[in-house]
């Protein structure tokens, strides 16, 4: 088994990442002695079982990629006439039912619940929303709102407009369009110099700030064009970019905007940045880190232990097996692919 630095180092992880290579950075992948009416029937004797058999319906669904998941649920309906989904509900509890029925949604469906209960009741999750949109890239948004759509019959446009007020909304609505260029072949000097001015001259510069300047350039420009928009904003500001967006606006704004110039930059670390919060200090915010440890353990997961382990000196398995505790615990482990 190749060492995660020999898999990294075959890999250029610079600007946008081709759907092989996220795939090849996943710590799940497809199972290659697969049978769907196997795994059903395994799963439906550890449901059945006295006490819910619960490890050997974590190492199925840990072990297997999305679509096979897809595969199992549907082999498990023609066996049992029940729903998947529906019998883990009824069989398991807390936070290990919380990544089961994360592992059995599509990448789209699952952002999307997790949009929608963000922003259901009274108030909003505003961190939850913010992460989700400012992460993903233009092919999953468009994804996301078509899932949103079809589960919930309404747009995620339309929710996030009423959820949410200001320039935060501005900015939020503008991302979940999924409007960014992504031919990003050419690299065009003079209009990096132009955005990194415009950027410098509708905050630092003036009073007050031009945050629709802001909103369009970050919403809208590559994601490499971005990161050297960021470098060469340094040479007009005494600032770097988040420092300056920290001094410009406050509240969900300033959270916003800090997120995604950390996305823009490197978004396997910010994603560490993430897991890293969630379980430091007292308390554990699961939510945040079953989102992440479900949502990215197929695209990017050993890149982002690779940042983890870079940045905080011990490995997001040693944290995981610090912060959780049982078969929840077992399940998170599984998914983040091993030791570093």
């Amino acid at each position: 088994m190749a060492t995660i630095h020999e898999i990294l180092g075959k890999l250029t992880l610079e600007g946008n990442q081709s759907a092989s290579h996220q795939h090849a950075l996943g710590t799940v992948r497809a199972s290659t002695n697969f049978d769907a009416e196997k795994d059903a029937a395994a799963i439906e004797t550890a449901i059945k079982t006295k006490g819910v058999d619960e490890v050997t319906i974590i190492n199925i669904l840990t072990n297997r990629s999305i679509d096979q998941r897809q595969d199992i649920a549907f082999a498990y309906q023609r066996r049992t006439k029940k729903d998947l989904p529906s019998a883990l509900k009824g069989a398991l509890s807390g936070h290990l039912e919380a990544v089961m029925l994360g592992l059995m949604k599509t990448h789209p469906q699952y952002d999307a619940s997790e949009l929608k209960s963000s922003m259901k009741g009274l108030g909003t999750d505003e961190d939850s929303l913010i992460e989700i949109i400012c992460s993903r890239t233009n092919q999953e948004l468009y994804e996301i709102n078509r899932a949103y759509r079809e589960m919930y019959k309404t747009e995620l446009e339309k929710d996030i407009v009423s959820d949410t007020s200001g320039d935060f909304r501005k900015l939020m609505v503008a991302l979940a369009k999924g409007r960014r260029v992504e031919d990003n072949t050419v690299v065009d000097y003079e209009r990096i110099d132009q955005d990194a001015r415009e950027l410098y001259e509708a905050g630092v510069k003036r009073k007050g700030t031009d945050v629709a300047k802001w909103i369009c350039i970050m919403t809208e420009r590559p994601i490499p064009h971005l990161q050297k928009v960021f470098e060469r904003y340094k040479s007009y500001s005494p600032y770097n970019m988040e420092e300056s967006i920290r001094k410009e606006v406050k509240g969900d704004l300033e959270n916003a905007f800090v997120n995604l110039v950390q996305c823009v930059q490197n978004k396997q670390l910010y994603f560490a940045d993430r897991l890293y919060d969630s379980m430091k200090g007292k308390g554990t915010k699961d939510k945040v880190l079953i989102r992440i440890m479900v949502s990215r353990s197929e695209i990017d997961m050993l890149k982002i232990r690779s940042e983890f382990k870079k940045k905080y000196g011990k490995s997001l398995y040693y944290f995981i097996g610090q912060d959780t505790k049982g078969d929840y615990q077992r399940a998170l482990l599984n998914l983040c692919g091993g030791d570093d």
